[in-house]
């Protein structure tokens, strides 16, 4: 059985935690020791539990808190050859390297990382399975790709960037240069991008979809809620939303 839950989700801070069995993994780790043992105390969770930390990519908001977790609490940190080549905040921090396009184990889970289009060196998603269920994670990504279509087919349970309201966006306070950037390709996604891609994915046995990354300038829940829960035909309550405060609850597969 696969547990997942979000300690928070957004720009200030992420980490998505992962569980099969005794094994239990961290999904980037944007906030520091005290921070995140808070949040973890929320879902009775010690951090000292906790096997390793996968680090998606160099963003402070993912990488932020790895390595003092890490060497507080006795985590091993795995990231791409290029996450960890381009990461200054895991300089002097063992880092297990892999390869985006090649899968491995940590304890009881399977863990599947994917290549992603964003603005860093070489970003990666992940589908978690425990060989009966698949989680699927896609968070900053700028766009949809048939390799993400592909890791994505299958999934039970669905964590997806809804990052921004385009019209919110164009028509919000920050500066032309920002928007681009978010917009772009290699930004992230929107609420139409993020629902267009559930249309693709979507299959009879979907049992949870959560958004995640929502701006806080940038968006609203209802609106993510809104457009995911059109391309699944469902009610905007069945969606799931991971904020940056609360993150949300665990969720089993």
């Amino acid at each position: 059985m696969i547990r997942f839950a979000s300690l928070g989700s957004g720009s200030k801070g992420n980490a998505l935690l992962v569980e099969v069995g005794r094994t239990r993994v961290l999904l980037d780790c944007g906030f520091g020791p005290r921070e995140l043992s808070r949040r973890l105390a929320r879902l009775d969770v010690a951090p000292e539990s906790i096997t390793a930390v996968l680090i998606t990519h160099e963003h402070a908001d993912h990488v932020g808190g790895a390595a003092r977790c890490a060497a507080r609490f006795g985590w091993t940190v795995h990231a791409s050859f290029g996450t960890a080549a381009a990461s200054r905040q895991l300089d002097g921090t063992p880092v297990r390297r892999f390869d985006s396009h090649t899968s491995f184990a940590i304890g009881d889970l399977e863990i599947h990382p994917y290549p992603v289009p964003h603005d860093a060196r070489e970003p990666t998603q992940f589908v978690f399975a425990d060989g009966e269920a698949r989680l699927g994670v896609l968070t900053d990504a700028g766009s949809i790709t048939p390799h993400i279509v592909a890791m994505l087919k299958d999934c039970a349970a669905l964590v997806l960037e809804c990052n921004h309201d385009p019209a919110m966006l164009a028509n919000g306070r920050y500066p032309p240069p920002l928007k681009q950037r978010i917009s772009s390709a290699y930004g992230h996604l929107d609420n139409g991008q993020a629902a267009g891609l559930l249309r693709r994915v979507a299959h009879g046995g979907l049992r949870h979809v959560v958004a995640a990354h929502l701006s806080e300038e940038n968006n609203r829940p209802e609106l993510a809620r809104a457009a995911l829960a059109g391309a699944l035909g469902c009610s905007a309550d069945w969606i799931g939303v991971a904020s940056q405060d609360a993150g949300c609850d665990w969720r089993m597969l």
